[in-house]
């Protein structure tokens, strides 16, 4: 029983990653990206390629997986996704599932449809006991570093001056601009961020979820629950939603198989009837 807490806690910090993105992007920039899975995808095949035919040490990858997937989101932030902030949401979300089926496409094309193989070190192998509780070694270190992930991005959103002013450029745009804070630059970081955290999670999970060019299809629905549980409002709802997500999924489909993840999809159906602004929204949030 303890193991599959400990498996669902690490499931639901991973899902917590790829998803705080689509978060921040929803939440604090108002815009639907339901393209996020693709940088997702991204940071996973990044890694796969760094570590598979560069030989570059899984450590390493991590950095580098969050600065290029970044990178791209902020290429793309300026190009397609910028027009698209005033458009109405139906307008959002039809372009941003349009660029998850070019990125499948594309990644089928380039790459072909076969699944990935990400080999860890060996020191991230294997399990070990603790208190007879079994212990992944993977999922204790996705667990301490999705933990750290965490508390720096809800530092860096509550406690810093770029938090703030990320919070004044959403809330009135133009009175921002008046008083002399470059919005775009704040929205174009903000996007890039987001990316890269997407990047990231998607090179910690290749190996627990599996990557193959449907990913972003497949976990698009994840990320969705874990947004519209745990509301848009802040950082920590999303993080208990993806917990929450976490264990029920890991133990719905331990103790019923056969159930696959109805379990999960019956208990967000229930939450947002009784609360549709999200478990965990305060009063008041987009």
């Amino acid at each position: 029983m303890l193991t599959l807490l400990f498996d669902g806690i690490a499931y639901g910090m991973l899902l917590f990653v790829l998803a705080v993105g689509l978060a921040v992007t929803l939440g604090l920039m108002n815009f639907i990206n339901l393209a996020h899975g693709a940088f997702a995808m991204a940071g996973g095949y990044v890694t796969v390629l760094l570590m598979n035919r560069f030989g570059v040490p899984f450590l390493a990858c991590l950095p580098l997986v969050f600065i290029v997937v970044g990178a791209a989101g902020a290429l793309l932030e300026r190009t397609l996704y910028r027009p698209m902030y005033d458009k109405p949401h139906l307008d959002q979300v039809l372009f941003s599932i349009g660029l998850v089926f070019m990125s499948v496409a594309a990644v089928d094309f380039f790459v072909g449809s076969q699944q990935q193989i990400m080999q860890l070190p060996a020191w991230l192998q294997g399990r070990f006991d603790l208190a007879a509780v079994g212990i992944g070694k993977y999922r204790l270190f996705i667990t301490v570093v999705c933990a750290a992930l965490t508390i720096v991005l809800q530092w860096v959103l509550t406690r810093t001056r770029f938090g703030s002013r990320l919070r004044a450029s959403v809330d009135d745009p133009r009175v921002a601009g008046g008083l002399g804070l470059n919005v775009n630059r704040i929205f174009a970081l903000t996007f890039a961020v987001g990316s890269g955290l997407a990047g990231l999670g998607g090179a910690l999970g290749a190996e627990v979820l599996g990557l193959d060019p449907t990913f972003p299809l497949k976990f698009m629905i994840y990320f969705l629950i874990v947004v519209s549980v745990g509301g848009t409002t802040t950082i920590t709802g999303p993080l208990l939603a993806a917990l929450l997500l976490g264990v029920a999924d890991v133990a719905g489909k331990y103790y019923v198989p056969k159930l696959g993840a109805f379990i999960v999809y019956s208990l967000m159906i229930v939450i947002l009837v009784l609360r549709p602004q999200g478990l965990f929204a305060r009063g008041g949030g987009k």
